[in-house]
């Protein structure tokens, strides 16, 4: 099951709240989906900040004595899975530090495309960098701003970098809360008892009852403080383009991403791809769980009843010890397994909402013909991906691709489907009108809305 793009990060603020330190650890537990790596939380008094990060799930890393340390009103949090820097504890975020314009905390969700330039340049002025992630580039371009105001700093040093951020940055008296211009990825404001929420996904609200008041606007600074919201809309305009994978993948089902309900344009996606792919079966069968919305509407719109074939093991941590022994497709069946009873004898639709390499998805279909199926009919809920994305997921070399180096037809062959088909673009798009052309599509068309250096170029 780790033939998947990996979850980018998620970023959590809160402002104005006596516990700010418990809400931001709840709500990076509602956020753990999109980063399993390292988690960690930075909580002011008013007057100094204090953080706390390690590696590992929410849950393992803070106690009640750890929480109990991060006190005061205002806090940031962060779960991380690295797409830019090594899976390190000096990576993990929040990053602290000191410098002229005061303590700053920043988390950060996204990827700079032009970071590793700007780091080469920094270090030749005499920046000492202590990660390698492209967040701590933003920190030294603050720093080092003649910027008379800590807003002012910020804006300056956001100018300078290029590509998708979403950021949350705690100083000692104020919550600032930052967009890229493009919008790539989400990032929504919430109201609390009377205290100030900025996070990825709406879900993160819910968990901690608090009201979703509007997105951050793309381009927009949000400064949160004591005597309320201010913001500035400091950069260029350009083209909306949010990511379309959050609505495939990322996002959780129970969230609300970029104005639309995430389980309802899954939903749709499945509905779509009944329509463009309709196949003879008996039964509908998602991958859990991230096929599960997209198989529901497959079968609505089909009329084919949807079964549970495969049951997820959701105790699985992230490693496993395989015995010396081999046993067949071990990784998948420790998390996976065929429910013999609703395969047996069954033409089966398997819906999954991507394929990357092709290796999971091969080991699922002989895993479920394996239980008895008679035949597999497997429907993507999403286009073929046939380029990486450089805008904050962490996805494989084009080469890596099966889409990009193989016809629909031959990853049929390799993965041992009877048929395979894959949602269109436009059936994608589809799913997420009026507001089609405020879309990211470019892991599905090669064609990329911010510009990478050469080095960076997909290759193949």
């Amino acid at each position: 099951m780790n033939d998947k793009f990996k979850d980018e990060c998620g970023v959590f603020g809160i402002f104005g709240h006596p516990e700010a330190a418990k809400m931001a650890y709840l709500g990076l537990y509602a956020l753990q989906h999109r980063g399993q790596e390292s988690a960690g939380i930075a909580a002011s008094n008013g007057e100094r900040i204090v953080a706390h990060r390690a590696m590992g799930y929410v849950a393992d890393i803070f106690d009640q004595d750890e929480l109990a340390r991060l006190m005061g009103p205002s806090a940031v949090g962060h779960v991380r899975y690295s797409t830019a820097g090594d899976s390190t504890l000096t990576n993990a975020q929040p990053i602290l530090i000191d410098c002229a314009h005061g303590q700053i905390a920043i988390c950060h969700n996204g990827n700079l495309v032009n970071a590793w330039q700007l780091h080469d340049s920094l270090v030749r002025q005499g920046s000492i960098f202590q990660t390698n992630s492209d967040t701590e580039v933003v920190l030294h371009l603050y720093a080092r701003s003649q910027a008379s105001s800590v807003e002012g700093a910020i804006v300056e040093a956001l100018s300078q970098v290029r590509g998708a951020f979403s950021l949350v940055l705690l100083t000692p008296d104020r919550l600032i809360a930052a967009r890229d211009p493009h919008g790539f990825r989400p990032l929504c404001l919430g109201r609390l008892d009377g205290g100030w929420v900025v996070c990825s996904e709406t879900c993160a609200l819910d968990l901690i009852g608090a009201t979703y008041e509007r997105d951050v606007a793309p381009g927009e600074i949000l400064v949160i403080d004591a005597s309320g919201t201010h913001s500035v809309t400091p950069f260029p305009p350009a083209p909306h383009a949010h990511c379309i994978f959050e609505h495939v993948y990322f996002a959780r089902p129970d969230s609300q991403v970029f104005g639309m309900s995430v389980n309802e344009v899954r939903t749709n996606l499945g509905r779509l791809l009944a329509r463009e792919s309709p196949a003879e079966a008996d039964v509908v069968v998602p991958v859990p769980d991230s096929g599960t919305c997209a198989a529901t509407g497959y079968a609505e719109e089909s009329g084919i009843p949807m079964r549970m074939g495969l049951i997820r093991n959701h105790y699985v941590g992230r490693t496993f010890i395989e015995p010396r022994q081999a046993i067949r497709h071990f990784g998948v069946k420790v998390k996976l397994n065929p429910v013999r009873a609703i395969l047996e004898g069954r033409r089966v639709v398997l819906i999954d909402d991507s394929i990357v390499r092709g290796t999971t998805s091969r080991k699922i279909v002989k895993m479920i013909k394996a239980a008895g199926a008679r035949e597999v009919h497997v429907r993507i809920s999403c286009p073929p991906t046939i380029s990486p994305c450089f805008y904050g997921i962490d996805t494989p070399r084009r080469s890596e691709l099966i889409a990009a180096t193989h016809t629909v037809a031959e990853i049929a062959k390799h993965i041992e489907a009877d048929t395979l088909r894959y949602l269109s673009l436009d059936g994608l798009l589809a799913s997420v009108e009026p507001h089609a052309g405020s879309y990211c599509t470019s892991c599905y068309t090669g064609k990329y809305p911010v510009p990478f250096p050469r080095e960076h170029e997909p290759v193949g």
